[in-house]
């Protein structure tokens, strides 16, 4: 088994990088190639990247992007010819200098040399709502927003096989960071419990962690971004410093990043639920 790949089983392979635990997938099917957030060091896209070309056969490729972060958009140009899906936001996304910025940043900061362009996604096929289908002969691509984390961000369904790629939800380890709104993340959450009772799912895989086929572990995952949202919101109404702390503290891997990532939480959630 290459060293990159944590899950693999028929039809999928899920590939994980060294840093953050960020996830790529890879889905084969009988019509298409599906390759998503392909990321993050050169010699590991170029593992995917030589997956890919393994598997396709005469098969179309297609690059699927959860939203606009940079690193799950690194990738991109390593696949030249592979068909774009996004959301509505990503094609529209507003800071896209920005988010190319931090990929040259990150690659000047580490001595990092790249053999394909840097440039933000060109989106070929946009989802501008949920339940909106993509199909190419068996294989159907359900789409469903998912702001929140991000405004742009997005969960796609792929059956027959019933995939989930969630994006930077549902993790077995990492808490919601919210750089969006805490009240589209609550409707997200909405929405992967109708995605849940729409679908009959054999696997789950977020942007960072573990994939799952548990039905229950995906039960849990969804029940522990919620807890913490409720007790966040429920501590920033009391001005509850101690549960603030608590909360901070509860990030796994706790960092100056995850410190960080927990101050904008609260800083979003007292602008959403506590009047500023």
């Amino acid at each position: 088994m290459k060293r990159m790949i944590q899950y693999q089983c028929g039809h999928v392979t899920v590939f994980q990088s060294a840093i953050y635990k960020t996830t790529s997938t890879v889905i084969v099917t009988d019509d298409l190639v599906l390759i998503a957030d392909p990321n993050w060091l050169p010699r590991e896209i170029e593992e995917i990247r030589q997956h890919v070309e393994a598997v396709r056969g005469d098969r179309p490729v297609y690059m699927l992007f959860t939203h606009g972060d940079f690193d799950h958009i690194i990738g991109y140009k390593a696949f030249p010819g592979a068909v774009t899906i996004g959301s509505e936001g990503l094609l529209s996304h507003p800071d896209k200098e920005k988010k190319l910025a931090l990929i040259t940043s990150f690659d000047a900061g580490h001595y990092i040399d790249r053999g394909y362009p840097v440039e933000f996604p060109h989106v070929d096929i946009a989802a501008a709502g949920n339940g909106q289908v993509f199909q190419l002969g068996e294989t159907r691509l359900t789409f469903y927003l998912a702001p929140g984390h991000t405004a742009d961000g997005l969960m796609t369904v792929v059956e027959p096989l019933g995939i989930l790629i969630a994006g930077d939800y549902l993790s077995d380890f990492e808490l919601p960071f919210i750089y969006d709104s805490a009240k589209a993340y609550e409707r997200t959450l909405d929405t992967v419990r109708h995605i849940y009772g729409a679908h009959n799912l054999e696997l789950l895989v977020p942007g960072h962690g573990q994939a799952t086929g548990d039905v229950r572990e995906m039960e849990r995952r969804l029940e522990l971004a919620d807890r913490y949202l409720a007790s966040l919101i429920g501590a920033v109404q009391a001005d509850d410093g101690d549960a603030l702390l608590a909360l901070r503290d509860a990030h796994a891997y706790r960092s100056a990043f995850t410190d960080g990532c927990h101050e904008e939480n609260v800083r979003i959630v007292r602008s959403e639920y506590a009047g500023g």
